[in-house]
């Protein structure tokens, strides 16, 4: 009878439920498209779980910058059930925020999240979203590029006008342009198929070319870099790894610390009981400065002694 009964309570042992804390947590990802700023806040984001060794796993899903796609990821998502989203960009976190609503989800590389209408405030988001903002500093951006350009009268933009964050982030490059008394030369697509054409449509119309943090355009920055080489164009970033892939220089922030950061914020959510509707969204304040010397050679620029003397990173 001992033995019967021993047999039957090892028996209830094997097919009890096991509890969240104990099987783990599960992070659900939608990430709008593969490229290295984006590709580095999910590194930092997973980093941070494998470096304080909790126990997390990790749905990853990428959409390719396909906007169909990144709804049908969404829906995917919800199905999973998992105990917290990550929408990496503004894409991703709409279609997220759209479709799920009973899950905490953090948005991150979302420049504007009033704007793309994912919070009612930074402070009190209110709903089911929080997260971490890329909000770039354009106006010191300009001025790095004035550095390089004194007498820059007209500057190109390369933008899509369905992307919330590229528009939010125009609208602001605009008026530091015309504070400045520069005219601001745009050029929209739509996809990433149009990225060329649309380069080539500022030459001879721009004295210098800035990339903002757009996805759909950073997707397919080397069609841009070939037409600055072609043109010497002078070519300029909003993030650092577009640096590396052929632009002159950005001032800007650590995509992977943005990543860590957001790491951090989940674990609250995870672990520690923390409420997402009131989780201000958090920024980065810290820029770096790096500059590509071989990218403008290519563009016949010179690199001001002065951007060298603070640079953090550069490429030769």
């Amino acid at each position: 009878m001992k033995r019967l009964l021993l047999a039957l309570m090892l028996s209830a042992l094997c097919f009890a439920p096991i509890s969240a804390s104990a099987a783990g947590k599960v992070i659900s990802v939608n990430q709008f498209v593969e490229h290295p700023a984006l590709d580095a806040v999910l590194k930092g984001t997973q980093d941070y779980f494998k470096d304080n060794k909790l126990d997390v796993t990790f749905n990853v899903h990428n959409a390719q910058a396909n906007m169909a796609t990144t709804v049908q990821i969404a829906s995917q998502v919800l199905g999973e059930n998992p105990d917290l989203v990550v929408a990496i960009a503004t894409p991703s976190a709409q279609a997220c925020a759209q479709k799920i609503t009973t899950i905490p989800i953090l948005a991150t590389a979302v420049t504007d999240h009033v704007g793309a209408g994912l919070v009612k405030s930074l402070e009190h988001p209110g709903g089911n979203v929080s997260g971490t903002s890329d909000m770039l500093p354009v106006a010191k951006q300009l001025d790095l590029i004035r550095e390089f350009h004194p007498d820059m009268k007209s500057l190109g933009v390369i933008y899509n006008s369905g992307e919330a964050n590229s528009v939010t982030l125009v609208n602001i490059l605009r008026a530091a342009c015309a504070e400045r008394g520069i005219t601001l030369e745009e050029a929209t697509i739509l996809n990433s198929a149009g990225v060329y054409q649309a380069a080539k449509s500022l030459v001879g119309r721009a004295d210098a070319v800035y990339i903002p943090t757009d996805n759909t355009v950073v997707s397919a920055l080397e069609s841009v870099v070939k037409v600055c080489h072609q043109n010497k164009l002078p070519l300029y970033a909003a993030d650092n790894s577009s640096v590396e892939r052929g632009c002159i220089a950005a001032l800007a922030f650590d995509y992977y610390k943005l990543g860590y950061q957001t790491g951090a914020m989940a674990k609250r959510l995870l672990f520690d009981g923390a409420d997402v509707s009131t989780m201000p969204v958090e920024s980065l304040e810290q820029l770096s400065l790096h500059v590509n010397l071989p990218a403008a050679e290519a563009m016949g620029v010179t690199v001001p002694a002065s951007v060298l003397s603070r640079a953090e990173k550069v490429l030769k």
